[in-house]
């Protein structure tokens, strides 16, 4: 009896313990989770949560699966997903819950579940944007994934490690022979071993790292930057770090940007103390030879509490735009600020173009004043993606920051850059060669463990090409031709066709021309091009075919109504190349023929030849060519066509040179003579001047 009384009591004083355990380590991710260390307060949170009874403690229960989401949508980890759909199993009731789910499945890709989730969100909060946004997008993806882009994207092995992320790359100065980006590389020739994880995110120390160009153009090792991390150990660690506390005050470097001529450097910093974030600052340093000067803080608010980072400075240097978690429209929003002698003055918030209530960040300005940003907030295809804000005109925007002063705001045109820089997982820190369109972006694009990889785009030259061949009216290619090229570009240029006939032209993007092939004994033919709506390299196949001057040129495609002179909707084709022909050598004048087989009437045929011959005439002049270039005959079956070798080649029957006939055909079988008679059924016309109005 009393060894069921001890048992009783040890099993009564474990179950205390663990209770108190249990809600001992609750605290301890809570007072994590409230300062920001969402690595060390999801570990806590994921160790206790199987502990906690689904049927006696259910809200509890759903509260730490939520708080487990939260941690892990920061992180950008794969658990966030099922976290959030226990903590609405659990029922637990937040404003947000649905909405943050949505972003979670978007951003693993699962569009379907998204929009239900999206869906869900907006019945509570209908004019929500960011739902609104990810709904759009969601509906949008699949069309958005056709659409072709003539950017090569690339993973850069030279500034990546397998385990370890790198990111945020930024050229030293416009000459971009030298770069300097983000990492917590775990080990270099050049620094010792990282040891310590960040309790915010999880991961090592991150730093700065640079490297340079070669006369081969290729980057070298990497290295850290001289001078900044003198304060500091040589892997960035401060040498009163406190390891045997478990808390960490390992400073981090991050996001950088640079002067136009490389000598200034704007710089994120981080350094908790006593194991506490206190947030971000943007530090400068100025170099000196080789070596970075001793950072000096950029004061942008009076409130100390508040995070900025992410610089990006103008061309000019007396612009900065930054990402805060200034209060603005929620999350982290993009700012700007103007050095006024010395001064970093006129804080502004970019107001709500930009700015969403999700997050706005790594803000990249270019020379021509076009912002380059990264967002979870706008349509994308998931996660952060790379937007490109073009300014179009100019409005005052007042905003109630520390500033006495306001200056005037762009209107933006805002554009999603789509793929392949864009992916569902985070898009961001974007990087120019000075005026082109090549660089650096970052991205942690299929990485089974989250981390940020650095990836190079280049645009590869717009080849547009137009090339053919000039035949003469047989087929055969004029070896002494001439193309002329005309374009609203200022194009005016004048080539010789080589001797096989052959041509080949560069074009530029977004004009018009007006081709002209031409050559002795030959009658001109003039062609259109347009490349206003080409997105992509292309080669145009444009042919001539030169009708002669001294010979007749027959019309295979002008056919009338059996035993009538009515052209045949069929005839239409035929009949505006041959207006088109008049049109491109207006200085001509030309017998228009019309001829029969020698079936019937000799006097009929000839009757409706004519007949015949004015019907083409009648349709050449409602189509604008004046009359007196015109002169139709109808000869009949009077002049049977004399066949050539291209019609010997095609009815090897028909001798070459052979005249079709009454004599000739008589003597083929009926077969044979009803192809005759239907060669010698044509239309023809033949030069007569080439001098109309020009005297």
């Amino acid at each position: 009896m009393r060894h069921h009384i001890y048992t009783i009591a040890i099993l009564l004083l474990c179950a205390l313990l663990g209770s108190c355990s249990i809600k001992t380590r609750i605290k301890r991710a809570d007072k994590k989770y409230a300062i920001g260390e969402y690595y060390d307060a999801a570990e806590l949170y994921r160790a206790v949560y199987p502990r906690i009874s689904a049927k006696k403690e259910r809200k509890l229960k759903g509260e730490l699966a939520y708080k487990q989401a939260e941690c892990y949508r920061i992180l950008n980890h794969k658990r966030a997903a099922n976290a959030y759909k226990n903590a609405i199993r659990y029922g637990y009731n937040d404003s947000i819950i649905h909405l943050h789910y949505a972003q979670v499945l978007h951003y693993q890709g699962d569009y379907k579940n998204a929009v239900k989730y999206y869906e869900t969100h907006l019945q509570t909060y209908p004019n929500d944007y960011v739902a609104q946004a990810g709904l759009y997008a969601c509906n949008q993806i699949k069309e958005w994934k056709k659409e072709k882009s003539r950017y090569v994207v690339k993973l850069s092995k030279e500034f990546n490690s397998k385990q370890s992320s790198s990111f945020a790359p930024a050229f030293i100065g416009t000459d971009a022979d030298a770069i300097m980006f983000t990492s917590n590389l775990q080990q270099t020739k050049s620094n010792k071993k990282l040891k310590r994880k960040n309790p915010v995110t999880g991961t090592q120390t991150f730093n700065l790292y640079t490297s340079r160009q070669n006369a081969k153009g290729e980057w070298e090792e990497i290295s850290l930057p001289e001078g900044i991390y003198n304060s500091d150990s040589e892997s960035g660690e401060s040498e009163n770090d406190s390891t045997s506390s478990g808390k960490s005050n390992s400073a981090e470097y991050g996001v950088c940007s640079f002067t136009a001529d490389g000598k200034t450097m704007y710089f994120t910093y981080s350094r908790p103390v006593n194991g506490q974030d206190l947030g971000t600052k943007i530090y400068s340093s100025t170099r000196t030879g080789g070596e970075w000067g001793e950072p000096q803080e950029i004061i942008l608010f009076m409130d100390s509490s508040i995070s900025v980072g992410h610089p990006s400075i103008n061309a000019t240097g007396d612009t900065l735009y930054f990402a805060s978690d200034a209060p603005g429209y929620g999350g982290k929003d993009i700012w700007m600020a103007e050095n006024i002698d010395g001064t970093w003055i006129n804080v502004q918030n970019l107001g709500p173009q930009i700015n969403t209530t999700a997050d706005e960040m790594y803000p990249c300005i270019r020379e021509d004043g076009i912002l380059y940003f990264a967002s979870n907030g706008h349509p994308g295809y998931g996660g952060l993606d790379i937007f490109k804000a073009s300014p179009t005109e100019r409005d005052t925007i007042f905003i109630y920051r520390d500033s006495t002063e306001s200056s005037p705001l762009p209107i933006w045109d805002l554009f999603n850059l789509g793929t392949p820089f864009n992916s569902n997982n985070d898009d961001f820190g974007i990087t120019f060669v000075g005026a082109t369109e090549n660089g650096y972006f970052s991205s942690n694009r299929g990485q089974k463990k989250g981390y940020d990889q650095i990836y190079s785009f280049v645009l590869p030259e717009m080849v547009i090409m137009v090339e053919g061949t000039v035949y003469d009216h047989l087929g055969d290619p004029i070896v002494e031709g001439t193309l002329r090229l005309v374009g609203n570009d200022g194009t005016n240029q004048k080539v010789q066709i080589r001797r096989d006939g052959t041509y080949s032209l560069k074009l530029q993007k977004g004009a018009q021309y007006a081709m002209l092939a031409f050559a002795r004994g030959y009658l001109n033919q003039k062609q259109q091009i347009s490349t206003t709506d080409l997105k992509d390299s292309h080669t145009f196949k444009q042919d001539f075919t030169l009708s002669p001057i001294s010979k007749p040129v027959t019309m295979d495609n002008i056919f009338y109504e059996f035993g009538k002179w009515d052209l045949t909707p069929a005839s239409t084709t035929g009949l505006e190349a041959l207006v088109k022909l008049l049109n491109d050598n207006p200085n001509i004048t030309i017998e228009l023929s019309a001829h029969t087989d020698m079936v019937g009437d000799s006097t009929s045929n000839k009757v409706l030849s004519e007949k015949r011959a004015q019907s083409v005439v009648n349709y050449l002049i409602s189509a604008g060519i004046e009359q007196e270039r015109l002169t139709p005959i109808g000869y009949g079956e009077n002049k049977p066509v004399v066949a050539d070798n291209i019609l010997h080649k095609k009815y090897s029957f028909i001798p070459e040179e052979q005249v079709l006939d009454e004599a000739f055909i008589s003597t083929l079988p009926q077969e044979q003579q009803d192809i005759c008679n239907q060669i010698n059924r044509r239309t023809e016309f033949k030069v007569l001047r080439t001098t109309y109005k020009l005297y």
